[in-house]
């Protein structure tokens, strides 16, 4: 039987992602103990600015394999720009929608955002076998003025096991 992250595990992860405000103007990732197997470089940013993150994603099972990582953007705080770093073996499909409220940027008005990314295998073989695990790439700015952004993430096994991080 497959042994999967315990739900304190995925309430864990969930933690990781989010960026916390350390002062007026520094985004800074919450890392708490007892995590160790996921992490975010880097691990600081300026509000106003543009970051690349890298999404560190383990295979926890023992018999399945990790199909399909989804990361949700955060839709109360838009981004204007999102970039996705090729991923060799994987496909990434990036869903928009159009934004509540226009975001104004130095080159306009954006009216549409990411809302989600999701990233499957070519095939069976390039999928993240158990014991294994990748990095998974996206560049994002500029980083609104506020305390925390959340990417909620949800990963798929081979096994039809979905988790949320």
């Amino acid at each position: 039987m497959p042994q999967h992250p315990t739900t304190r595990q995925r309430v864990a992860r969930a933690g990781l992602r989010t960026l916390a405000a350390a002062g007026a103007t520094a985004l800074v990732l919450v890392a708490a103990p007892g995590w160790p197997h996921v992490t975010v470089d880097p691990g600081t940013a300026t509000q106003g600015g543009y970051i690349a993150l890298s999404l560190r994603v383990p295979t926890e099972s023992d018999s399945a394999s990790t199909t399909k990582v989804q990361v949700f953007l955060p839709q109360d705080h838009p981004l204007a720009s999102v970039s996705v770093r090729p991923h060799p073996g994987w496909q990434a499909k990036v869903v928009t929608r159009k934004l509540d409220t226009p975001l104004t940027t130095d080159d306009g008005q954006v009216t549409e955002g990411v809302y989600s990314i999701t990233w499957t295998p070519d095939s069976p073989q390039d999928a993240l076998k158990p014991g294994e695990y990748d990095d998974f790439d996206i560049s994002v700015g500029p980083l609104p003025d506020v305390s925390t952004l959340s990417f909620k993430t949800l990963q798929t096994y081979s096994d039809g096991t979905v988790v949320r991080w």
